[in-house]
């Protein structure tokens, strides 16, 4: 019976969890800001890591991947800290944009349903009128 998560994905969870706990507690550079990390993907062998982040401000999303990128050492040292694994993965901080091309899509969706509507509200009118007029004829 083959497992339920392979290794990769279970330390890739485990990495999540503990890279939100060390961020939150123990790094205080006033250059990150409020963000969160979606998604890890590690490689099969265990040996790198891809971190995607979401920053909330989107002026701060540059400045925030740099400075995570540049404190991916002591990050990882941490994170050896924590895990009890043979081999502790080399983080590379990503910008996960995700949720800016959902909210783009959700607002494309929105402007063509309003198109519609618009189109059809005359068309519906006049039929209503015309039914009207044909209801009051045949009375």
């Amino acid at each position: 019976m083959p497992r339920e998560f392979s290794r990769s994905q279970r330390m890739a969870e485990q990495l999540r969890r503990d890279l939100a706990e060390i961020v939150r507690a123990e790094i205080k550079d006033p250059r990150l800001g409020f963000l969160s990390f979606t998604e890890v993907k590690v490689s099969r062998d265990l040996s790198h890591a891809l971190v995607y982040c979401s920053v909330l401000d989107v002026q701060e999303q540059e400045e925030s991947l740099k400075t995570l990128n540049r404190a991916s050492g002591y990050i990882r040292k941490l994170i050896a800290g924590r895990i009890h694994a043979r081999i502790v993965p080399t983080l590379k901080f990503v910008l996960d944009d995700s949720m800016q091309r959902g909210a783009q899509m959700d607002e494309l969706i929105r402007q063509a349903i309003d198109s519609d509507k618009q189109h059809a509200q005359p068309e519906d009118t006049e039929h209503v009128i015309s039914a009207n007029a044909q209801t009051q004829t045949e009375k």
